[in-house]
């Protein structure tokens, strides 16, 4: 049995990485933080823990060439899924054992190791998806890896919380490593095509492919694209915590919120979009699925500002329509760059413009930051919608495809 052969298959088998990679993904960003206030570290070393621990995700693109280059018919991407799993999963076992408040540095030595190897295996999934399935199932399987995504972020993130207090933390340990181990079965039932070519034949089909990729100006305003179209959910996103607090709503009803409506609303999206996608025109849906998020966070940015709805109802809605969204405009946008990626530097180029989007992240979250402190979240929620209406200008001169 060949998954890749297999539409339902490929849905199964990219659901599944996705979520043992979602699944440290949401401790390390979700509850290992909270985890550690609760230990009483202080949160300037979080915060500066966090951002440590993203910097393989938005440099991935740097070694993602490697990827590429270094494969052939008995090395291939499922090869570097593989060790990269290995790794990801034996990096995770010293921290069974030892406590983040009595051997913090440790902790983070081996959390930055397993977020090399996490990246590395994010590049080569993609890679595989894009040198494997055509582009008419690309969005719905983009909405499957956002469903894998968010499942393992769930349940490890939220989730984890719960389950550190009546199992333990090292438990919880154990339970990542049992899901990224048993991930690794899976891989013994994917067959990739032949590809044979010698190591001077790869480097130079590298190099060559690269200038071409990348002297074109339309990866260049996918980048710009990558880079802005998302900083209004990025923003709101980034702020619904302390936003949710302000007015006065429990640390535990927030909790429950992100844990289960909202990652419930992403999937749903993530899916709907996707499929929609595959079925419409790319671009228009990308289009009419940021329109939709930036009305809903400008909604939310209006409704502070009036000073006159302080119902947390109202902007539970405005927030749950943000997110259902988000899923679809993900999904279809992932999409979307994968058709603007040459397959034959798959790894490289569409790491690139994945790279671009947690760039918009943390360019748009410091500014916002910024924002907040001088005016209110009203604010900035205002501004970063206009930013990402503005990208749908960009947009429009982005190509359809580039194969």
């Amino acid at each position: 049995m060949n998954l890749l052969q297999h539409k339902k298959g490929r849905a199964f088998l990219v659901f599944a990485l996705y979520l043992s990679e979602g699944a440290p993904i949401g401790f390390i960003w979700w509850a290992l933080p909270t985890i550690l206030r609760d230990k009483q570290i202080d949160i300037e070393s979080i915060t500066s823990i966090t951002a440590l621990l993203v910097l393989p995700w938005v440099f991935k693109f740097i070694w993602a060439p490697l990827v590429d280059m270094f494969r052939n018919q008995r090395f291939g991407f499922k090869t570097w899924i593989f060790f990269s799993q290995l790794i990801m999963a034996a990096s995770f076992i010293p921290l069974v054992f030892i406590s983040p408040v009595t051997h913090l540095s440790v902790w983070i030595v081996c959390l930055f190791i397993h977020s090399m190897a996490a990246a590395t295996q994010d590049v080569s999934i993609d890679a595989m998806v894009i040198n494997t399935v055509v582009k008419e199932e690309r969005g719905i399987l983009n909405g499957y890896m956002q469903a894998g995504m968010l499942t393992g972020r769930s349940v490890f993130g939220g989730g984890a919380l719960m389950m550190v207090q009546a199992i333990g933390l090292q438990f919880v340990m154990l339970l990542m490593i049992g899901s990224i181990c048993l991930t690794l079965t899976i891989l013994l039932f994917v067959r990739e095509p032949a590809f044979v070519k010698t190591p001077v034949d790869r480097f130079k089909n590298l190099m060559n492919n690269l200038s071409l990729s990348f002297s074109s100006k339309n990866t260049w305003l996918v980048i710009l694209f990558a880079m802005t179209s998302a900083a209004a959910f990025e923003v709101a996103g980034g702020l619904a915590g302390p936003f949710l607090k302000d007015l006065d709503i429990s640390k535990e009803q927030i909790g429950f919120f992100f844990f289960i409506p909202v990652v419930a609303l992403m999937l749903f999206g993530g899916l709907m979009g996707g499929w929609l996608s595959d079925h419409r025109n790319r671009k228009k849906s990308v289009g009419r699925f940021l329109i939709g998020f930036v009305f809903f966070v400008i909604l939310l940015g209006v409704m502070r500002l009036s000073g006159n709805i302080n119902a947390p109802f109202f902007y539970y809605l405005g927030f749950s329509g943000m997110y259902l969204f988000v899923g679809m405009f993900t999904a279809s946008s992932y999409a979307l760059f994968m058709d603007q990626t040459n397959p034959k530097i798959g790894a490289t180029q569409f790491s690139t413009y994945m790279a671009a989007t947690n760039g918009c992240e943390a360019w748009t979250i410091w500014l916002a930051g910024k924002i907040t402190g001088l005016w209110d979240y009203s604010e900035a929620f205002l501004i970063f919608g206009l930013v990402s209406l503005i990208s749908l200008i960009v947009l429009r001169f982005i190509k359809k495809e580039v194969h």
